[in-house]
């Protein structure tokens, strides 16, 4: 075997095929909301509570969350400036996978590629779980009542909800059923069109920051200090882990990244879209993390009630069920808007490692009216609406950070490569201070990757040599690098 060819560089800043493209419809206004979209809505309205609190297979930051999300703000501050630069000198489609591929070489392109599935189709499952959840809680202050075995999945369903489930062949029928339709209806939206997919996007976050904006004024009123003590019950390591947990709440700027063939003067608009979404989701994410843990004792938010709706559950304990049944019903628009956008990147990282000849030439098909990948669009919805009505929460949302942070490490350690062997290459946007702001960025992440669970290292070891094992099977042997080089 030919060493050498496992990393063969692909660097272009146009696309490539034959047929259909892509088309570019957004600007900076949809292209940011697109970002705000991706990242504010799920580390406010499901994972702040466990993040807080703690889980089976982690400690918790307790009220120093606020400080988890500036640190996890700033890590992923100098992981956007990288983005930024890459996004700027090669506007096409794929994220981190293709920064990979133009610096490190096509087997660690695969391998981020695989790893940047995992990271937006495990993200999703997380997100539909908790969409499930308020949705489920509207419900019942409507006085409407789902059985449960239609609203739970198998790994938490309790022995009474196993007895009162159908029976298949002896086996109880327990699923999560709006978690499954939600997932579904938005893989509907996608393939519609990109179009009306933006559209739909700019009225979620339009709705979602009113939303976040009401339990601000709302809650600054009833926050107590006290709550506040012991600010951090598990110290350093308790901010670390949180941090790292809420981590992916933040890939809001690589889904932008994804859409670059489809934006106009991606140069200019993506890099700025990068940077102006970070810099409001941090905000608002520190903000609402203050109040929500001033409005509650940490402890409460790791109650079952309160884990899948820490924002409403809050609401409810001071006596605002009001604003909780608003809150409710804006978390379910603000999740679909974050289901959109990861389900939206997740399908162009498959649409671009097909058309590099990495996966099945069927998946870069584009619609030649819509304009949109069908194929793994369709397969994407499918694997994600199944694993989001059998998978715990807790599983998804610690399996995806690890993924999140590795694509950040590459993209980064890639901005220093290419400033090596390609240092007159146009750069629209230059990162200042390299390689100190790389190296931050690398630091910081390798730091909250060691901060995971030793649980979400294994998961996603086996994850990694699944992937190298199919490279080898079949992506190596028909990847369109390798055929014109060869």
């Amino acid at each position: 075997m030919d060493v050498k060819s496992l990393f063969r560089r692909k660097i272009s800043s146009e696309a490539s095929g034959e047929g259909p493209k892509l088309s570019r419809v957004m600007g900076l206004f949809q292209l940011t909301l697109l970002g705000i979209g991706a990242m504010v809505g799920t580390g406010i309205f499901v994972t702040a509570g466990t993040a807080a609190a703690g889980g089976a297979n982690h400690v918790g930051a307790g009220p120093a969350l606020m400080v988890s999300f500036f640190i996890t703000a700033v890590a992923c501050g100098f992981a956007a400036l990288c983005y930024a630069e890459f996004a700027a000198m090669i506007p096409v489609a794929g994220s981190a996978y293709t920064y990979a591929y133009a610096s490190f070489g096509e087997i660690v392109a695969w391998i981020i590629g695989w790893d940047l599935v995992l990271e937006y189709a495990v993200g999703n499952v997380a997100v539909a779980i908790g969409w499930a959840g308020y949705f489920n809680g509207l419900l019942r202050g409507m006085g409407i009542h789902m059985p449960d075995w239609l609203t739970m999945n198998p790994m938490n369903a309790t022995p009474e909800v196993l007895a009162a489930a159908p029976h298949l062949a002896g086996i109880p029928i327990v699923f999560n059923l709006p978690a499954i339709a939600v997932v579904l209806g938005v893989t509907v939206l996608l393939c519609i069109g990109i179009r009306e997919s933006v559209r739909a996007n700019t009225l979620f976050v339009i709705i979602n920051l009113s939303m976040i904006l009401l339990f601000i004024v709302v809650g600054i009123f009833y926050v107590e200090p006290q709550n506040w003590t012991p600010f951090a019950p598990n110290g350093w390591n308790g901010i670390m882990t949180g941090a790292a947990l809420i981590f992916f709440a933040f890939i809001g700027f690589d889904a932008i990244s994804t859409a670059s063939e489809e934006t106009k003067d991606p140069h200019r608009n993506v890099p700025r879209a990068i940077l102006i979404s970070l810099a409001v989701c941090a905000v608002l994410y520190s903000t609402v993390a203050a109040i929500l843990t001033g409005l509650v004792p940490v402890s409460q938010l790791g109650l079952p009630e309160a884990v899948e709706q820490p924002v409403a559950y809050a609401m409810r304990a001071i006596g605002q069920p009001w604003v909780a049944g608003v809150l409710s019903a804006g978390a379910i628009v603000a999740m679909t808007s974050v289901l959109l956008v990861w389900q939206f990147g997740q399908t162009r990282i498959l649409y671009v490692m097909s058309r590099d000849g990495l996966l099945p030439e069927r998946m870069s098909k584009v619609d030649p009216s819509r304009h949109t990948p069908i194929a793994p669009t369709v397969i994407a919805g499918v694997v994600v609406a199944v694993a989001a009505g059998f998978l715990d929460i807790s599983v998804a949302v610690e399996l995806t950070n690890i993924g999140t942070l590795f694509a950040f490490v590459l993209v980064s350690a890639g901005v220093l490569i290419l400033r090596v062997i390609e240092p007159d290459r146009p750069r629209p946007f230059r990162v200042k201070f390299v390689p100190l702001v790389p190296l931050l960025a690398i630091g910081c992440c390798l730091y909250l990757m060691a901060s995971l669970p030793l649980v979400t290292w294994e998961r996603f070891g086996i994850w990694l040599v699944v992937g190298l094992v199919l490279y080898f099977v079949f992506s190596r042997g028909h990847s369109v690098r390798g055929q014109q080089s060869a």
